[in-house]
């Protein structure tokens, strides 16, 4: 890696670091700490997706025009403000403003700091960088969560305050180190070809693969993401039976996954069709859904039923690092010269679009209907596969199998080219 992809990937855990550190006692600061009480705090959660689903549309057209390290920077001030005053609003409108400027800065995180990990890495590197990229993301979040969680003491807003404060300045600290990075430059909409820089939104619309990879999109973060901490946790206490205890150790199971299969899946996957590890995660996706409705629906004792479920998140977490170093870069290389924040931008939403659905409709089904909630988000996992296969047959070689079309490069003399088209 080189100087910048350094940097980006410190920068990378830093924000995950800072995230770990509150959200997942943003709920009990708010209902509890705060005193504002449950309805508050859903509507707090609630701005968080609303502020994204406003924001990205713009951030993708933002990152074309001005490059991705500004639209960062901004990016960054803006969630220090929000956690900031989070940290020392004592009413409903404030918490609920604070919440939206936050959500918005995290939000538009997310595309900027993928689109200058595209423009620092080539089509060789771009899956090890990605991993990289998820590798410390988990990792942060984890120890982020881990800390935050032996500083905070519900009988004291003060310690929440502190948290909040330490969040801000992680992001501070980022706008530090980010003010550093210099990126090699890579096309803006303004020098980009006259064909690949107009109507970015209905272009976009009109790349057939790309909106086919939308689509599975949503129902890989609808179908896994979207029921971590909702339905699938629901399901577990209500049907299974799950401790919270046992609870945290599922979470914290994945996690485990994630930070050990990393690197050891990225050498599969790395010389196999994308489009086919893709279908892969929805079957080894469907078989956790399995285990799950075994945990909730068998006969077996409550100690098997809880390794079921734990086993569930860790099988969660295979498909999530196979994903990793798979579906990012496809966004990239689907992406026209200086179009990739604004791909990323959209594949970003249509992630918001997914997080906020995907509670909706699983949390009920998951606390009440045990066996119809299974079934249903087994089948969404066979559905990925189905879709993974039909993207792959609109995908060309380079962006489906780029090691093949570098081989081929190689074997005529030149030199191996971006994948990107």
């Amino acid at each position: 890696m080189g100087t910048a992809m350094r940097r980006i990937h410190v920068g990378n855990a830093l924000s995950a670091f800072g995230l770990g550190f509150t959200v997942p006692y943003l709920y009990v600061y708010v209902a509890q700490v705060r005193g504002l009480g449950a309805m508050t705090a859903g509507l707090v959660l609630a701005v968080f997706a609303v502020a994204a689903l406003i924001v990205l549309p713009f951030a993708g057209r933002a990152i074309v025009r001005r490059g991705p390290l500004p639209v960062l920077l901004a990016a960054l001030v803006a969630a220090a403000v929000g956690a900031l005053g989070l940290g020392v609003s004592g009413s409903a409108a404030t918490v609920l403003l604070s919440a939206a400027v936050l959500g918005a800065g995290q939000a538009v995180m997310q595309p900027a700091l993928a689109t200058m990990i595209v423009d620092c890495s080539s089509a060789q590197t771009r899956s090890r960088a990605f991993a990289m990229q998820f590798f410390l993301q988990n990792l942060g979040l984890g120890i982020g969560g881990l800390i935050g969680g032996h500083l905070v003491d519900t009988t004291r807003v003060s310690s929440f305050t502190l948290l909040f404060a330490i969040e801000a300045a992680m992001f501070l600290l980022l706008v530090v180190v980010m003010a550093t990075v210099r990126t090699p430059h890579s096309p803006r909409i303004e020098d980009a070809p006259a064909g690949s820089a107009k109507g970015s939104w209905r272009q976009l619309a009109g790349n057939r693969a790309m909106v086919q990879l939308c689509v599975l999109g949503f129902v890989l973060f609808f179908a896994c993401y979207g029921q971590f901490e909702s339905g699938l946790s629901a399901y577990g206490v209500e049907a299974a039976g799950i401790s919270t205890s046992a609870l945290g150790t599922a979470l914290a199971a994945n996690t485990l996954m994630i930070v050990v299969a990393q690197f050891a899946v990225l050498r599969f996957v790395e010389r196999r069709s994308r489009s086919r590890v893709i279908a892969a995660v929805g079957l080894i996706w469907a078989l956790a859904w399995a285990v799950a409705g075994y945990a909730g629906l068998g006969n077996g004792s409550q100690e098997m039923a809880t390794a079921a479920f734990v086993s569930t998140y860790a099988l969660f977490g295979l498909g999530e690092a196979m994903l990793s170093p798979t579906v990012a870069p496809l966004v990239a290389d689907l992406a026209p010269a200086g179009m990739a924040g604004q791909y990323n931008s959209a594949f970003a939403l249509v992630k918001q679009l997914a997080l906020a659905v995907g509670p909706a409709v699983g949390g009920p089904l998951g606390a009440s209907l045990h066996a119809p909630y299974i079934v249903a988000f087994l089948l969404f996992s066979l559905a990925i596969t189905v879709l993974a296969m039909r993207l792959g047959r609109e995908l060309t070689d380079a962006q489906d199998r780029p090691w093949v079309a570098r081989s081929r490069v190689v074997a005529r003399g030149g030199e191996p080219v971006s994948a990107e088209v």
